[in-house]
């Protein structure tokens, strides 16, 4: 079977160290203090973390909206962005970013966005965004085939570690992983913070479920890797995906690696 190496070596070697690591929580007063020395008013220099975790939100809420099992978004370039506080309490960063579309088409797309980080309760970053030319991906014929394909398969998929502690998948699994990243979205967006800047590190399982309905049901077991913190956090979640409908998270569940954690260290309440 033909594989597609993914070069992880630092995914991995983050897995491993996180496995060995003795069960101690996570101390939010810490990283707010780490990275509040980061944040800054005014014009922010665009490759600096205060820039880059913003336009990652963004990216976030682009693959909520268009992403797909041949569509996924990753930040390309952070070009200018500025920050300011607001009077209800939070601050706003105004961005100018490119982002590459690295599931099929390669393309690279300008996009302008605002991102409002509210700390006045826990809710989900505000966002507003504007990309040029989404339209012109067009994955139609390999989302149909693949729909079709798995739809009405007798063999429901059934897989572990994609990528394998080897950094490779099968070309077959490719698709799953972009869901699961596009589905890792959802969660990332609602949990993130300006103490927090998220990507998908591994599946650790998908399994496809049965459904009435015209969609796949897939149940995941994803790994986030916070970058500030350097903690790898286990998500438990229910997708369901479908050409007419898109991606959609019915279900999520925080799988903490301390008994008596409740939450994910950032935390927002499960929705």
């Amino acid at each position: 079977m033909k594989t597609v190496c993914w070069t992880s070596a630092l995914v991995f070697t983050l897995l491993q160290l996180t496995a060995a690591l003795p069960c101690v929580p996570a101390d939010p007063a810490r990283t707010h203090n780490q990275t509040e020395l980061e944040m800054a008013t005014g014009e922010l220099v665009p490759t600096h973390f205060p820039a880059r975790r913003a336009a990652k939100v963004a990216v976030h809420y682009l693959n909520t909206r268009h992403g797909s099992p041949f569509r996924v978004f990753g930040l390309q370039q952070v070009h200018k962005a500025t920050a300011e506080d607001v009077d209800a309490g939070g601050r706003k960063y105004s961005l100018d970013f490119s982002a590459t579309e690295w599931a099929r088409s390669k393309s690279v797309f300008r996009c302008s966005a605002v991102v409002l980080f509210s700390t006045a309760q826990k809710t989900p970053p505000d966002v507003q965004l504007q990309c040029e030319d989404l339209q012109q991906i067009n994955t139609t014929p390999q989302e149909e085939a693949f729909y079709h394909r798995y739809s009405t398969s007798d063999s429901p998929v059934s897989a572990l570690d994609i990528p394998d502690s080897h950094g490779n998948m099968s070309q077959e699994m490719e698709p799953f992983w972009h869901l699961a990243g596009v589905s890792a979205s959802f969660i990332m967006l609602r949990e993130s913070s300006e103490n927090t800047e998220f990507n998908m590190a591994q599946v650790a399982s998908v399994t496809q479920q049965e459904t009435s309905e015209k969609q796949l049901m897939l149940k995941y077991h994803l790994l986030l890797h916070d970058f500030v913190s350097q903690e790898i956090l286990h998500w438990q979640l229910l997708s369901s995906w479908s050409p007419e409908r898109g991606v959609r998270v019915l279900e999520t569940q925080f799988l903490p690696k301390c008994p008596q954690a409740t939450g994910p260290p950032s935390s927002t309440p499960d929705q």
